[in-house]
């Protein structure tokens, strides 16, 4: 019988960054300042260096959805960025649902790396939470941090993002997908939340090239991000069935299969706006959305 690996202790910098995300994501004050930073520092200079070469569709349906409990908005991943994009278009309008946001991220780099701890907190306030670990030893840690993602999309106005790859996609192809990894099917199933598939391209790994293509004359066409966001997932007939592990990668292969399907919306939406059918007043166009809204129906909420 293989020996049970001990836990491995958490080191000074580990244990800083942790205590510093639980107090920014499950303390109320916290949690109420950390949207305060989102929605008036991290939604402003992402949609100064990023809006004007942004055009997303589905946001007017995202809008009217009621959820009555959490949303799990799952994407494809092939930039670094994808989330704050994500982030711009589910502060715009505004979905007036999405409260309070939360993205996992792997502990490597936001959690044991002084400067990744300084991202988390300038960038997100704090929002990449919580930490999946690598290391076998901490899996008590890991299974922590699903038991808090569960209790996360029990609760109407969370939001939690996430890629069912499970990684970046780093192919030539931005259209292909890795296969989708079974613990996202697993939380699905176990949490039951409203599950929004997303998919987005355009966004590269290079923030100054991104920011300056923002800016060239070009950006609405030869740079455009295209975000696209669907219906709910309907997997209901899955969450009848008894738990188990095929069962969780059956469940991520759907919500994969509603992303890739948005993705063939986005090449077509690509096609017309190269071709000239996608006008500069498009209500599509992130620019072309009102942003005084945002914090007058928000308040403090």
């Amino acid at each position: 019988m293989p020996e049970t690996p001990k836990p491995e202790a958490l080191t000074r910098v580990e244990q800083l960054a942790l205590r510093f995300a639980e107090a920014a994501n499950e303390r109320p004050s916290g949690k109420w300042l950390q949207t305060l930073f989102l929605r008036g520092v991290s939604y402003a200079w992402v949609r100064a260096f990023l809006a004007r070469r942004m055009l997303v569709e589905g946001l007017d349906d995202m809008m009217a959805l009621r959820p009555d409990r959490g949303v799990m908005l799952v994407s494809n991943h092939r930039s670094f960025f994808d989330q704050y994009a994500m982030l711009l278009a589910c502060y715009m309008g505004p979905v007036h649902w999405a409260k309070h946001l939360y993205f996992p991220v792997r502990a490597n780099f936001f959690y044991d790396q002084p400067l990744g701890i300084f991202v988390n907190a300038a960038v997100a306030g704090g929002a990449m939470y919580p930490p999946i670990y690598r290391q076998a030893e901490r899996r008590a840690l890991n299974d922590d941090a699903v038991d808090k993602m569960v209790a996360i999309l029990k609760q109407p106005g969370n939001v939690l993002g996430m890629h069912p790859e499970g990684t970046r996609g780093k192919g030539p192809d931005p259209y292909a997908f890795l296969p989708a990894q079974p613990g996202v099917g697993k939380l699905a199933l176990v949490a039951q939340p409203v599950v929004i598939p997303a998919f987005i391209h355009g966004l590269g790994n290079n923030i100054v090239e991104d920011v300056k293509w923002n800016f060239g004359g070009a950006a609405r066409r030869e740079h455009a991000v295209i975000a696209v966001f669907g219906a709910p997932v309907d997997y209901e007939d899955l969450r009848a069935e008894k738990p188990r592990p095929t069962l969780f990668k059956k469940c991520a292969d759907r919500l994969m299969r509603d992303v890739a399907a948005l993705a063939s919306r986005e090449k077509e939406l690509r096609a017309d706006l190269l071709a000239g059918r996608i006008s500069a007043d498009d209500p599509r166009w992130i620019t072309n959305r009102p942003v005084g809204k945002l914090y007058a129906r928000e308040g403090h909420a």
